[in-house]
């Protein structure tokens, strides 16, 4: 495939990136391509260069060198954050970052409505339309029950799932999630599967993730990254068993 036909033809395409701090390549010629409605799981050792690749696509770092395309026509490296997140680009970090002194409810009308200011959303009258929208929305992320709870009182999973929940109510067609399950629980861990495989039915989904288990269980293609470019691809069977991996990673 040359390098226009994949661009034009898949969801998120980088070609050739490359990142470098202070003489460290964090990304080296970096090529990867994530097709529409892909669930796509990133694996590698730390310093492996997942966090710079989430960076550069949601317009947090800029690239030396390299391409990266949204929808065949969008260059990213040349666009801000602000503009990425709206062509449906979001991404929920490691950490939650919810507002864990309002309600889960109150949480997710501010990620609706981000536009205005805290209070005057807050005391805004809900429409029919947009509370209907959050209705949906709990009921995905299996928060019905605590909206009226506030998000400080919730466990790390729930934060977890809110996050999510937060970028699901922009309608966000790319997901870019960063160790969803880091900290939880068995169950939780669970239940954050079962919400990733319902929530890439209708979207694009790129999961980076060191719970190995836990890709498993997405079953989903895997890129191993090793400094800063694609050290394998496959299933998870196959990059378990490619003596590369072995010795960069999983035999650590």
């Amino acid at each position: 495939m040359n390098t226009a036909t994949a661009a034009v033809d898949t969801l998120l395409y980088l070609n050739g990136v490359t990142v470098s701090f202070d003489g460290f390549k964090a990304l080296n010629e970096l090529s990867l391509i994530v097709e529409e409605g892909e669930l796509r799981t990133i694996i590698g050792p730390n310093g492996a260069g997942k966090t710079t690749m989430m960076d550069v696509v949601t317009g947090k770092t800029r690239p030396d060198a390299g391409e990266v395309f949204f929808r065949g026509t969008a260059d990213l490296s040349r666009l801000d954050e602000a503009a990425i997140a709206n062509l449906g680009i979001g991404r929920k970090f490691q950490r939650p970052t919810v507002f864990e002194n309002l309600t889960v409810l109150e949480n997710l009308e501010l990620s609706l409505d981000d536009s205005r200011g805290t209070l005057r959303t807050l005391f805004a009258q809900l429409s029919p339309d947009r509370r209907d929208r959050i209705d949906d929305t709990l009921a995905r992320i299996g928060l019905t029950a605590q909206r009226a709870q506030s998000a400080g009182a919730l466990s790390h999973g729930q934060k977890q799932w809110l996050e999510i929940g937060m970028l699901l109510i922009h309608d966000r067609s790319l997901l870019l999630l960063d160790e969803p399950v880091a900290g939880l629980t068995d169950r939780e861990t669970e239940q954050t599967a079962e919400l990733i495989l319902d929530l890439a039915k209708d979207r694009t989904i790129v999961v980076v993730e060191h719970d190995m288990a836990f890709v498993r269980s997405l079953g989903a293609k895997v890129t191993v990254l090793h400094e800063g470019s694609v050290l394998a691809e496959g299933s998870i069977d196959h990059v378990q068993n490619d003596p590369h991996v072995i010795e960069v990673y999983l035999g650590r």
